[in-house]
């Protein structure tokens, strides 16, 4: 006899059934009624949604309801150059355009000043900007970088949202490397409102540091992506034992003196 399924795999089944029913553009009863003809909590519906969110198959709007999306093109990319997202759809022929954005002027505190090799106080630009794919917000970008680098009518006049594509179309300061920490976050309140998202739904965050070929950081930058929108890959070479990577326990054993 064949055990019942676990319930939080019944209710995701329940679920992908109801949103595969119901056309794109149509909006999923409230999550009261959903809860209660579904016998979840909304607690427990929340989780479940999310899963179906974060695949680009639902869209929440705070205050309005839970949409059926129409399924959209993924950006799909390697992490081994860095691209903007203008240029990953460009590839694959999907317009995205920049939908809200701000700009405004900073000051260095100690931490920022260190990073950049500035004096306290130094001016600092921050644009932030939504970046929308098929009319729907898929990515919040900010970047913050030294007011001698970039000035103020360069991120309004003709600007699309990509500082890198700015950046490397005006050519100086020349660029060299970028260094980046990637995490899963949860989406802050100011994040969630730019993007039309839950506060609290999981992103995938982008910090990074861009550099001048003389080693200098100029951008500071952090991207939230929605996870059911990007699909980032690695390719990596293979570790060989004869190479010059050593691990722990092999470099405990090596002789000394």
């Amino acid at each position: 006899m064949t055990e019942p399924s676990h319930p939080f795999i019944r209710l995701q089944g329940d679920l992908a059934e109801l949103i595969a029913n119901t056309q794109p553009g149509d909006r999923l009863p409230s999550e009261p009624d959903l809860a209660r003809s579904l016998g979840v909590s909304r607690a427990t519906l929340r989780e479940a949604m999310r899963a179906f969110e974060g695949q680009g198959l639902i869209r929440r709007k705070q205050g309005v309801g839970t949409f059926v999306v129409k399924r959209t093109h993924v950006l799909d990319t390697g992490l081994e150059v860095l691209e903007s997202i203008e240029t990953l759809a460009e590839r694959i022929h999907l317009d995205v355009a920049m939908g809200d954005h701000k700009v405004r002027l900073l000051s260095a505190d100690d931490n920022q000043a260190a990073e950049m090799g500035l004096e306290p106080g130094a001016q600092l630009i921050e644009v932030s900007r939504v970046i929308l794919a098929e009319d729907r917000p898929v990515a919040y970008l900010v970047d913050i970088l030294s007011g001698s680098v970039l000035g103020v009518d360069e991120v309004h006049d003709n600007f699309t949202g990509s500082v890198l594509d700015l950046l490397l179309r005006r050519g100086n300061p020349p660029l060299d490397q970028s260094r980046t920490e990637i995490r899963a976050v949860a989406a802050t309140g100011e994040v969630a409102r730019a993007l039309e998202i839950q506060r609290g739904d999981v992103l995938l965050l982008f910090e990074a540091a861009l550099f001048t070929t003389t080693a200098q950081m100029i951008d500071h930058s952090y991207s939230y992506f929605l996870p059911g929108y990007f699909r980032f890959h690695v390719v990596r070479s293979v570790g060989h034992p004869n190479s010059n990577v050593w691990t722990a326990r092999e470099q405990e054993r090596r002789p000394t003196g």
